[in-house]
């Protein structure tokens, strides 16, 4: 009964306090076009009435009342009871065993180091989702949501979130809140989605837990609260940092608008087919680089190579009986870590660190440093660690400045001091060493060594949280994208968004402005990219705010409004120094649009424009042109109206008055009368 108490209260708090939140907090970012539940339109067009997909269950009552609760909370019970009971009967139990033994063939499958199966593991998933496997729902609910190996089908995807919802699962609670907020086959409620994030985020799901963080950090739809922030991103970069190893895939962060400004369409950062190949013939003919480098590419990935510790082995076993010394290193890492094709074996890591180190390679001796360190393989020895440690440091091998400053911190074979823990986790953190962002969050987050700074913190764990597991998503979005499977990448995107991403909500919000997604309407696709564009441009982003300024300078997804425009084109200047920007804001000054006109404002924005980047130098030529000549015409215009006026003023109109004629005709005819007088006289 003191359970059913605690949970009904639990439930109460979180509904009254999100709903107040709701009321007295807008979210920066809310689409115009999204509808409350009791709007008719939808954001995406919503399933006939015979569809397989109905409005969630678990939707709040539009009245929640204690009583209310309670009703609700004893159906859940009873329904709960009776399904265990089924779950007792013989039948049940074979179900639930054949269930599993599809679940964990289809995790096998997946969960293998190479050559995974997708498509056969989401077969047997859908074998035992078909028999009432929860998890197995899980990947399937997600898998329609973003159309991972089965049919995109967000209706799907939400009927089966809500299932998995009512079972108390918070994979599903995170999936209806993803579906509220983007509004995906169902119409939009940021204070529907705040509440399925907050219980699957209390259900210890990490997403879950990312999106909350996200969302305090930037006041979307809840008040903005660093603290609240801080203990949800924190609860993520610890579990980050407690699974990472030097090993991790390294995931590259592309942008799809600089791919399109480059007109590359395989990304800069990606390592082409024909040049992988190229560097696998050189390594077996004997080139040592090729081999070093083929070695690393397949041991961490990145630039588009997937991890591969087998091919990872073999070139660096070719490098190292050459002698290479960060072959030897790289191959101590193996021995001592573990890995699918390597068993861990201390004595054999020390071995090849030992090599490499006589020969000042700073990756030996650094994990030599590590050996003597944690005693692994050699007694513990804290001074010989610090010896190996300060000589990798100096020659700038991060790994080595993480452990010194760890060392420090932890006052093992020195004297505690948190100021040199702080200078060697900011130089390895220079490095991108992840550990070294925690440790550095850490410090942050608790005064040690360094003024507390909440929002400081926030973004090192933040980093670290973005490191996950799940970062593995923007290649896979980035690769659907290069298919040409447009939709499926703007939903992948969409999805990290959530999650705080600031490259995704830049993806999602250039998908849109290009127009390459079909699934809304223009007027609702500006929006959604307005929205994407807003929320970037909060983390940074120079293309997103100037993209904020054109998209109220054209009415792209908002009214025109050219102060709101010269606002957001000012911040690109001043902050980012975006050289798009300073010509707008000297093209708004020239014409009077949003700002005082003033020429001479304008061309010094021109100018700044020129000296910020080379290719602004013609465009600001030309503007400059015709400036110069407008602005000519206008003064040679302003002069001759001076001499109008001086022969204006000699006007004998305008001396003589109304009578003018007469005074003419009077003197015309006494001068005449004089010249006659003379020629007579000469006569």
């Amino acid at each position: 009964m003191g359970r059913f108490v605690f949970t009904s209260i639990l439930f109460m708090v979180a509904v009254y306090g999100l709903a107040e939140a709701d009321i007295h907090t807008q979210d920066k970012g809310n689409l115009e076009s999204t509808k409350n539940d009791d709007d008719e339109e939808s954001v995406v067009p919503q399933p006939p009435e015979s569809s397989e997909a109905p409005r969630s269950p678990e939707a709040p009552p539009t009245a929640l009342t204690p009583e209310a609760l309670q009703r609700a909370h004893l159906e859940s019970l009873k329904q709960r009871f009776a399904e265990k009971e089924e779950e007792e009967t013989p039948e049940a139990r074979q179900k639930q065993e054949e269930a599993q033994k599809y679940f964990e063939e289809g995790e096998k499958l997946i969960n293998i180091s190479y050559k995974k199966d997708y498509i056969q593991a989401y077969q047997y998933f859908q074998v035992a989702a078909n028999k009432g496997h929860q998890r197995a729902k899980e990947y399937l609910g997600f898998g329609h949501l973003l159309g991972d190996y089965v049919t995109l089908d967000p209706a799907k995807a939400l009927q089966i979130f809500g299932e998995l919802s009512n079972k108390g699962s918070p994979k599903g609670q995170l999936g209806l809140g993803l579906s509220y907020s983007a509004g995906l086959a169902t119409n939009s409620s940021q204070a529907k989605a705040l509440i399925y994030f907050t219980f699957a985020a209390l259900g210890g799901d990490p997403l879950a837990q990312m999106v909350l963080g996200y969302r305090y950090l930037s006041g979307i739809g809840v008040e903005s609260k660093c603290e609240t922030a801080l203990t949800y991103y924190r609860k993520v970069a610890t579990s980050v940092a407690e699974n990472m190893s030097a090993g991790s895939p390294v995931v590259q962060r592309i942008r799809l608008h600089e791919q399109a400004e480059s007109k590359d369409t395989s990304g800069s950062s990606l390592m082409d087919d024909d040049l992988l190949q190229y560097y696998e013939f050189l390594a077996d003919k004997g080139d040592l680089q090729a081999q070093v480098i083929l070695g690393q590419l397949y041991y961490q990935g990145g630039r588009g190579v997937p991890v591969n510790h087998e091919r990872a082995q073999h070139y660096f076993l070719m490098a190292a009986e050459s002698g290479n010394s960060n072959a030897m290193a790289f191959l101590g890492k193996m021995h001592s870590e573990g890995s699918p094709v390597v068993a861990q074996d201390s004595l054999v890591a020390l071995e090849y660190f030992k090599k490499a180190a006589n020969k000042g390679n700073p990756i030996g001796q650094c994990g030599q440093g590590i050996m003597y360190l944690y005693g692994k393989g050699v007694d513990r020895d804290y001074q010989k660690a610090l010896k190996f440690f300060t000589q990798s440091a100096d020659q700038g091998w991060s790994d080595a400045q993480l452990h010194l400053g760890i060392m420090y911190f932890g006052g093992k074979g020195v004297r505690r001091d948190y100021k040199t823990a702080v200078k060697y986790f900011n130089l390895a953190s220079q490095g991108g060493h992840v550990l070294a962002f925690y440790h550095l969050a850490q410090m942050h987050a608790t005064g040690t060594g360094v003024i507390r700074n909440c929002h400081t913190a926030v973004e090192l764990y933040k980093n670290v949280a973005e490191r996950g597991q799940w970062s593995s998503m923007l290649m896979e979005a980035h690769d659907l994208y290069k298919q040409g499977r447009v939709d499926e990448a703007l939903l992948k995107y969409t999805f990290l968004a959530e999650l705080g991403y600031e490259v995704a909500q830049t993806n999602v919000a250039f998908i849109l402005d290009q127009g390459e997604s079909s699934l809304f309407d223009e007027k609702e696709t500006y929006q959604r990219a307005l929205l994407h564009w807003t929320r970037a441009a909060s983390q940074g982003s120079t293309v997103a705010r100037l993209k904020m300024g054109d998209y109220h300078y054209y009415g792209y997804g908002t009214d025109i409004d050219y102060e709101t425009a010269a606002t957001h084109y000012r911040l690109a200047t001043e902050q980012q120094h975006n050289a798009q920007a300073m010509f707008n804001l000297g093209y708004m000054h020239e014409n009077g649009l949003g700002l005082k006109q003033d020429v001479h404002l304008a061309k010094r924005f021109y100018d700044m424009a020129s000296e910020t980047s080379g290719e602004a130098y013609i465009p600001v030529t030309l503007a400059l042109l015709k400036l110069g000549l407008f602005y000519g015409t206008d003064v040679f215009n302003k002069e001759m109206e001076s001499y109008y006026n001086m022969v204006n003023r000699l006007d004998i109109r305008f001396l003589l008055g109304p009578n003018w004629d007469v005074y003419v005709a009077t003197f015309l005819a006494i001068v005449l009368g004089i010249v006659l007088i003379v020629v007579r006289q000469q006569r």
